[in-house]
């Protein structure tokens, strides 16, 4: 007999338990948390030779437990440590596919997601078919779905262009989705087309689509892979790395062919883009590590572009450049138009080419800034009224938001509240709601998704993503439902657990620390990134100096003192515009900060760049 799942009374009729406004208060004031350390893995580290500061940091972000690899493997990435992809279920099914269509002269398509992951899996895929597997580039259909227009994955309005493309394709490959389209599958099948899905997102639960030839995915529970956190951008490289494999056995490349290692360049900003682990993987952080190498040797005219956008001080670009200053003018352009803009940035052949197609994404970057500072304003306050009815998770919808913007949105909603948060908006669809979660450690979204699903099925016809970020789909009219199911969902994996946006310190640094060679020391454990975040530390400073900074004012750039040490520093989004900061020179600052390079002219110093400081 089997038993419907339904939503408690408490949460079918609301929250019960609101806080007071002091009690709210409280709960979203930014809190300044020592880290838990590992104490195993950090006398562990201490005997390989690492330093205590370096040993501390360590074993802040990992456990013995969550390596999923020996140590040595995580503090020296090393191509080595890339498992090889026949472990991949259907790994080598997907690869005899797509080399078969490469030798009888099939017409192929790449399907890929709109952002960053999508773009370098599409940029890796069509490198390889064209140019390592002589393909004409006439027998390669570029299929990437439109964010607004036509939505996430294999969409009902990407099957219909694939209908009418002519000559048809008779075999796609997709990357960075795929795993949760099957009724889209079935239709490609059913018009004889075959579709090779590569992808990292969580499959449903029913398994991986049936209608999908082949299925390389490594969160399957018979995936022989040892790691399931890789990338999108990372799986299609190595099944089209198992491909070139597959076409030597069989004599259609040579034993010397070129391997795909070049363009482990693409799949470092696509895994760092994409927010996965780098704490426990030993791959991601192979991949990252030898990406960057790559990158910095600038052979490929988008690094080149970028790097002098950015100025000849940017150079060489670490993890935070991919995440911060690439990814999200990659991203800005799916997120506000068409995305094969940024395709063609990647994929440039030559510097103006690649300029020319980055101003475009710089000015769509700016555009998304502007409409992310008014999201970000609405949500808030719309927030607020969440927080009030004692909801621990955030459910807003924004009546005029656009839908391009809402991941970033709840990706500020987090950080400020410390709650996980699904950002709504209007779909293309009249009636429709589109919608970006982002999560919290102790939230696996995707799986608080599904127990919503389960709970009210009608409020929730589609959604996808994995633990930390996820996508929505769901009628206007069910927006209260899903809000109470997703409530429900999310108290029975936090419990009673308080929420608060904390600031995971790494402890204090003597005075004598503050320095460059200090920094040298951290970066040594680099690449920094989603479960392994760059160090922050915290300590008192004295204000020596303050002034706001930035075109509207909202950053503050200070010099502070400990005992005899003088340090630069500055506060991004410290204020709101034509605010003044809550305190002046001579004030004691209690601050969590991190350390950081600036790079002026040649010559190099150190400063703090603040990341929260209150009074003292």
């Amino acid at each position: 007999m089997s038993v419907t799942p339904s939503l408690s009374p408490s949460l079918a009729q609301g929250t019960a338990s609101r806080p007071d406004e002091r009690t709210l208060a409280a709960s979203i004031a930014r809190v300044i948390q020592p880290r838990v350390r590992d104490e195993r893995l950090y006398q562990q580290g201490i005997a390989t030779g690492l330093s205590e500061l370096q040993a501390r940091v360590l074993a802040g972000r990992l456990t013995l437990e969550s390596c999923k690899a020996p140590l040595e493997a995580l503090v020296t990435p090393a191509l080595r440590h890339i498992e090889h992809p026949e472990r991949l279920a259907d790994g080598r099914r997907a690869a005899e596919r797509i080399a078969r269509a490469v030798a009888e002269g099939e017409h192929i398509g790449i399907l890929t997601d709109y952002d960053v992951d999508g773009i370098t899996s599409h940029v890796v895929m069509l490198r390889t078919l064209t140019e390592l597997f002589d393909v004409p580039y006439d027998r390669v259909h570029s299929l990437i779905g439109h964010r607004i227009h036509d939505g996430y994955g294999i969409s009902l309005p990407l099957v219909e262009r694939i209908m009418t493309l002519s000559p048809r394709p008779s075999l796609i490959v997709t990357a960075d989705c795929g795993s949760s389209d099957e009724a889209r599958l079935a239709l490609l099948k059913e018009a004889g087309i075959e579709v090779v899905v590569t992808d990292h997102h969580a499959l449903p639960q029913e398994g991986p689509p049936a209608s999908a030839y082949a299925t390389v995915n490594p969160t399957r529970d018979d995936c022989a892979y040892p790691d399931a956190t890789i990338a999108g951008c990372m799986v299609a490289w190595l099944t089209m790395s198992l491909t070139r494999n597959v076409l030597i056995e069989q004599g259609r490349l040579p034993g010397d062919a070129p391997k795909l290692s070049p363009w482990l360049s693409y799949v470092a900003l696509g895994t760092v883009a994409d927010c996965v682990s780098l704490g426990g993987s030993a791959i991601n952080r192979a991949v990252v590590n030898l990406g960057l190498t790559l990158i910095n040797r600038m052979q490929e005219p988008c690094w080149r572009a970028m790097a002098e956008r950015l100025g000849a001080d940017s150079v060489p670009f670490d993890a935070e450049t991919l995440a911060f200053q690439m990814g999200p003018r990659i991203n800005a352009r799916s997120r506000l138009d068409d995305p094969y803009a940024a395709l063609h940035f990647m994929l440039a052949r030559g510097d103006e080419a690649a300029q020319r197609a980055l101003e475009v994404l710089d000015q769509d970057n700016q555009s998304r800034k502007a409409i992310e500072a008014e999201m970000v304003e609405s949500a808030r306050a719309l927030a607020l009224a969440s927080l009030r009815e004692g909801h621990q998770v955030i459910v807003v919808h924004l009546e005029d938001g656009h839908p391009g913007v809402q991941g970033i949105v709840a990706s500020r909603l987090v950080q400020q509240f410390g709650r996980p948060t699904v950002v709504l908006t209007p779909a293309a669809v009249p009636g429709m709601l589109t919608g970006s979660g982002r999560s919290i450690e102790g939230l696996h979204l995707r799986d608080a998704l599904q127990r919503a699903h389960d709970l009210a099925p009608q409020c929730l016809p589609r959604f996808g993503g994995h633990r930390g970020a996820a996508g929505v789909g769901l009628p206007l009219t069910e927006k209260d439902t899903f809000t109470r199911a997703l409530q429900q969902a999310a108290a029975e994996q936090l419990g009673e657990r308080a929420l608060n946006p904390l600031i995971l310190s790494d402890g204090e640094l003597a005075e004598g620390q503050l320095s460059l060679e200090t920094l040298d020391e951290l970066e040594r454990l680099a690449p920094f990134g989603r479960e392994f975040e760059a160090p922050l530390f915290e300590g008192s400073f004295l204000v020596e100096s303050l002034r706001p900074v930035g075109a509207d004012g909202t950053h503050l750039s200070l010099e502070l003192s400990l005992g005899r040490t003088r340090l630069k520093a500055i506060w991004f989004r410290a204020l709101s515009p034509g605010e003044s900061p809550a305190f002046g020179v001579g004030a004691a600052l209690k601050c969590a900060y991190k350390l950081s390079r600036n790079r002026w002219r040649g010559r190099e110093s150190l400063q703090l760049m603040l990341e929260h400081a209150v009074p003292a």
